[in-house]
């Protein structure tokens, strides 16, 4: 997943790191705060729907996209968790810029 969204986001004019768990997302977290978070649910070491609460515990500007492959109760416990927006597996390029284009630009008027 990590690199299928590499491929997506490449070049957009942002800049992307990569974790691949959720203890290597702490680390990354302690020293790093980026603005926007996309969070895959299934990871080795647990399930990212359970992380959402810790990071916006502690960094509460961080905005989250959550993907998931789930049913919709995914979803529903993800929003209910703090996910700022949930995309289902598989998702389009085009769901995927439009909802990094609405967490990281707040003045963005989007006419839906």
């Amino acid at each position: 997943m990590c690199l299928l969204l590499n491929i997506l986001l490449n070049g957009k004019e942002m800049e992307l790191d990569h974790v691949n768990s959720i203890l290597g997302a702490d680390e990354y977290l302690q020293k790093q705060q980026p603005s926007l978070i996309i969070l895959d649910n299934k990871l080795p070491d647990g399930f990212g729907i359970d992380f959402i609460s810790f990071v916006k515990q502690r960094y509460p500007a961080i905005k989250i996209i959550m993907i998931s492959g789930f049913d919709a109760a995914a979803k529903d416990v993800a929003m209910e968790n703090g996910a700022d927006i949930f995309l289902e597996k598989p998702f389009t390029k085009d769901q995927l810029f439009y909802a990094v284009r609405k967490l990281t630009e707040p003045y963005l008027t989007i006419v839906e």
